[in-house]
């Protein structure tokens, strides 16, 4: 996960709509809108916010997708039509938010992290949601095109389960479930890659096999603050006692905070399998210097008494017999060559080389 460009907003009063977020995810927005019941649909693209307002106060459900969040004059257009408060629409636009959740009496607002993994950059994307609940109608505000959305849309147009039979509470909850789908697909590619490095491990640890370890547990760190906030935004769902929130979703709520549940416990097994692999990596390490040590201790001391030899000839005495001897050189190499040999042999016996 690398560090994206940001803009800022400092010194300004609360409720000024300044995009916060990746600038160099810069799109015009574009609005699709959704509005269906058990006996029709319409799908159809929005270009003016006040085209939304006959949907919004209809008996049937209307889902409102705006696909960039970047332009704020956006978010000021549908603050004016359906009265949402500034305060709202500028966590939509300050896209660090943590997942949350807020009950504005007439709508609810949620907030949370939808998550991919690129391929191609070998890391993980994060992109921020924002839902916002209302009686008839929910919005839905993405940073930028491109989400996980289509099989929910297919859904809707072949009135494929219950999803046309259903009120906009249980489309938020479809969306929330296909977000959290998203959560098991990057912790399967994590999974994959951990996979790898454990390979690695075990056969010949190389001098970047720690910083693949270190890269791993940064994301699993900067998964974990997305997802495990999550858990309390759907257990405040279910402790809701707005009437926007039906009973009949609470059942499909309960099921959702289980799988959040488990990528959490997930994330906290790869986090201790991932300091496992480091502690082994180490252990690895300081085994393979070591063994260093030891082979340099032991051909040390082989080469020590032979250093003592020559360097008791080596002394400037005259009074020394040994000198004078014919074979005395031919005696001492051999002399030094035995005691190399029966050290080294000694020590293979004993298995120390």
């Amino acid at each position: 996960m690398r560090p994206k460009k940001r803009a800022h907003k400092s010194g300004m009063s609360p409720g000024s709509l300044v995009y916060v977020g990746d600038k160099t995810a810069a799109s015009d927005a574009r609005i699709m809108l959704f509005d269906f019941d058990e006996h029709h649909v319409v799908e159809k693209p929005v270009h003016n916010i006040v085209d939304c307002l006959p949907f919004a106060n209809a008996k049937s459900v209307t889902w409102i997708n705006v696909d960039s969040v970047l332009l704020p004059g956006v978010l000021e257009a549908f603050g004016k039509v359906l009265n949402f408060h500034p305060l709202m629409l500028e966590d939509i636009l300050h896209t660090d938010q943590r997942p949350k959740y807020e009950d504005y009496g007439d709508y609810i607002f949620f907030v949370l992290k939808m998550l991919d993994f690129d391929t191609i950059k070998n890391e993980i994307t994060i992109e921020q949601l924002s839902l916002v609940l209302g009686e008839n109608y929910l919005i839905s505000f993405q940073e930028r095109p491109g989400d996980s959305f289509e099989p929910l849309r297919e859904r809707i147009r072949k009135s494929v389960g219950r999803i046309r039979k259903s009120r906009p509470d249980y489309t938020a909850y479809a969306l929330m479930d296909l977000v959290v789908d998203g959560y098991f697909d990057v912790l399967e590619k994590i999974g994959d890659k951990i996979e790898s490095v454990e390979a690695i491990l075990a056969s010949n640890p190389k001098t970047d096999t720690l910083r693949m370890i270190h890269e791993l547990r940064r994301e699993l760190i900067f998964l974990r603050k997305s997802v495990w906030p999550l858990r309390e935004v759907i257990a405040s769902m279910q402790r809701s006692e707005s009437p926007l929130i039906h009973e009949s979703t609470e059942l499909f709520l309960r099921d959702l905070h289980d799988h959040v549940i488990r990528v959490a416990d997930s994330i906290d097994t790869y986090r201790d399998m991932l300091s496992s692999m480091q502690d082994v990596y180490l252990s690895s390490i300081s085994n393979r210097t070591n063994d260093i040590m030891k082979v340099l201790t032991l051909f040390s001391s082989i080469f020590l008494p032979l250093t003592f030899i020559t360097g008791i000839f080596g002394m400037n005495f005259h009074n020394f017999p040994e000198l004078e001897w014919r074979y005395g050189l031919q005696i001492t190499f051999a002399l030094m060559v035995l005691l190399g040999v029966g050290m080294y042999l000694y020590f293979r016996l004993k298995k120390w080389l």
